[in-house]
């Protein structure tokens, strides 16, 4: 029983939570509606509110202008979240007609009424432009499966949509500015067609043009608007603000896109129960934005020295330090600058400090916010210095000057007059030396504390402690010894490359490594009475040794030609026909019974003759 109360209670609890949350939320009451229109075409109109009306209280306006075609149509909605332990509930009401425009002018929409919880609530005025386009290409169009090419296949769907039908423009804010005055442009595309896709061809290009993008890919800006008495929707594809940097005629290069557009004609086949349906077509249609030129005049003549390139309007705060401070303490001058004009472009402006000042690297913050109008924003520069001489000093005013297009002239900005006074620094633990000599006052040459060192006067007669090493009798020694080693590791890694290039040489060398390595594995298989095993590797022994020799291939060795190899080394005759006598034993004993002493006598002899083959050619 208790537990049902709880339920109960906790769901009363959420009820109650749902219809607090939903009354506290802000009623809105708006109208929306195409700006522009065409006489003839039918249009919506749509009134939505964020709350549930009072029964029957909804008012529309009288529509005068307008002949009310359909509507009104309503629709509801409503949702309920519940997020971190809070419970939110919200609805939407729409109201929806469909008005048929009667003449050409500006009509104003009145204001719709509805009450919510017996409070009244008016949407505001809407004032619509109804363009009168005449004869419209569509309406001259064949509906009934015209348009057909001249085989009577497919249809000539490009004869659909008409050569304005789908427009590319630059618009350009001015045509005449000055340089480093804002210009914005947007690429705009004017469809009186529905399309399904852009495909571009080609991006903006601004020679001689700062640019800043405005474009947002997160929100697309689309709208209606009347173009050579027609009445199109509008998409911005690129958007951006433009500072002219050279002078004269600059001009902006056309881009390229592709659109994709659907054209819908009735099909050539009928159906025997719904009759003749429609076929949806995508169209490709190349378009191309004008190519348009800007005036860029140059800034007028006479600019104060003052001035680094400012245009636009702007102010200037500064933030001054101290009157009075001590010396070698650290102090900062602020100056911010403000406006609309080129402030990415502002650069900090001089500060005339006396030369006793230490100045240090300026900090600048900023916030800039472009928009089509310019950038705004400001910058802000903050000038460290450290005073380290005491006295009275006058600073004089910080300037800073810009370039009003508007008025066109030159703006000069200055802060006030500034008199420091720096007192001795406590920290030093005496008076300041000073040193005055011949053109120097007691601000420019000023001794504090430790800084500088007693400096020893007249002829010091100094003589080196060491001799120095550099350019010395070891000096050079040891360079040429270092010369000499280089060229030695030169020269040895280039026989080592030539040699390693040459696979004859490589081989040769390594003959006699490679048979004493057979040689063992023959000595193994002896040991292990393997004979058959014994006089194969033998065989590969001796015949390898002749093949890497002599570089000349297995296949073509024969007892012949390796006696005339040795022959030509200087190998003697007797060693030549021990190495024949060797090959024969070793054919006939591979696949013949004899004794293992045998073998031990052939491994002997082999081994004692490679050895001396060797011996006599490395001579």
């Amino acid at each position: 029983m208790r537990a049902f109360v709880a339920k109960i209670f906790l769901t009363a609890l959420s009820v109650l939570a749902i219809f607090s949350a939903a009354g506290a939320e802000k009623v809105t009451f708006e109208a929306s509606s195409p700006l522009t229109v065409a006489v003839g075409e039918a249009f919506r109109v749509e009134f939505t509110l964020n709350a549930e009306p009072d029964k029957n209280t909804f008012q529309p306006p009288t529509f005068e202008g307008f002949d009310v075609i359909a509507g009104p149509s309503v629709s509801t909605g409503s949702s309920i979240q519940y997020v971190n332990g809070q419970i939110t509930k919200s609805y939407s009401y729409a109201f929806t007609y469909v008005l048929l425009p009667q003449a050409a002018g500006n009509v104003t929409l009145g204001a719709a009424e509805v009450k919510v919880d017996g409070e009244t609530y008016r949407t505001e005025p809407m004032p619509i432009e109804i363009v009168n386009e005449g004869s419209s290409p569509q309406a001259q169009q064949p509906s009934q499966g015209g348009g057909r090419d001249s085989q009577g296949g497919q249809p000539d769907v490009q004869n659909q949509i008409a050569k304005d039908d789908i427009l590319l423009r630059a618009v350009v804010s001015r045509q005449s500015v000055y340089k480093n005055e804002p210009l914005h442009v947007s690429f705009k595309l004017y469809t009186r067609v529905p399309y399904v896709n852009l495909v571009p061809e080609s991006a903006p290009s601004f020679n001689g043009f700062w640019s800043q993008d405005l474009s947002d890919p997160n929100a697309a800006r689309v709208g209606r608007e009347t173009y050579n008495g027609k009445v199109y929707e509008t998409r911005v594809l690129y958007d951006y603000l433009l500072y002219p940097q050279q002078v004269g005629t600059l001009t902006i290069d056309p881009v390229d896109l592709t659109v994709v557009a659907q054209v819908v004609v009735q099909s050539r086949t009928a159906d025997p129960f719904f009759g003749r349906g429609h076929e949806v077509y995508n169209v490709p249609r190349k378009v191309q934005s004008q190519r348009t030129s800007v005036t860029v005049k140059p800034l007028p003549a006479g600019a104060p020295s003052s001035f680094t390139g400012a245009v636009g309007r702007f102010t200037m705060d500064t933030e001054l330090p101290s009157e009075r401070f001590a010396a070698n303490s650290a102090e900062t001058f602020t100056v911010k600058i403000s406006g609309r004009g080129n402030l990415t472009f502002v650069q900090a402006p001089k500060l005339p400090l006396p030369t006793s000042f230490e100045q240090y690297n300026v900090k600048t913050t900023e916030s800039i916010n472009p928009s089509a109008s310019g950038i705004s924003g400001y910058r802000q520069f903050e000038y460290p210095f450290i005073a380290r001489a005491e006295g009275t000093y006058s600073i004089e005013p910080l300037e800073f000057t810009y370039f009003d297009p508007q008025r066109t002239e030159y703006v000069t900005l200055r802060s006030r007059p500034l008199t420091l006074e720096i007192t001795p620094d406590a920290r030093g633990g005496g008076d300041a030396v000073v040193m005055q000599g011949r053109g120097m006052s007691k601000e420019e040459v000023r001794l504090l504390g430790e800084d500088i060192r007693f400096i020893k006067l007249g002829n010091p007669q100094l003589r080196p402690l060491r001799t120095p090493f550099l350019f010395s009798g070891a000096y050079w020694g040891l360079l040429t010894l270092i010369v000499v080693v280089f060229v030695a590791v030169y020269a040895a890694l280039r026989k080592r490359i030539r040699e390693s290039q040459n696979v004859a040489l490589i081989r040769g060398k390594r003959a006699n490594k490679v048979a004493v390595q057979r040689f063992r594995t023959a000595k193994g298989y002896m040991e292990q009475q393997n004979r058959h095993a014994f006089y194969e590797e033998m065989l590969r022994a001796l015949w390898g040794y002749m093949s890497d020799k002599f570089n000349i291939p297995v296949a073509n060795l024969t007892k012949e030609n390796v006696r005339e190899e040795l022959h030509k080394r200087g190998v003697s005759s007797e060693d030549s026909q021990r190495f024949t006598n060797i090959i024969t034993q070793c054919d006939e004993a591979q696949y013949s019974p004899a004794e293992s002493a045998r073998m031990g006598d052939v491994y002997s002899e082999g081994v004692d003759l490679i050895s001396r083959i060797e011996a006599v050619i490395k001579r």
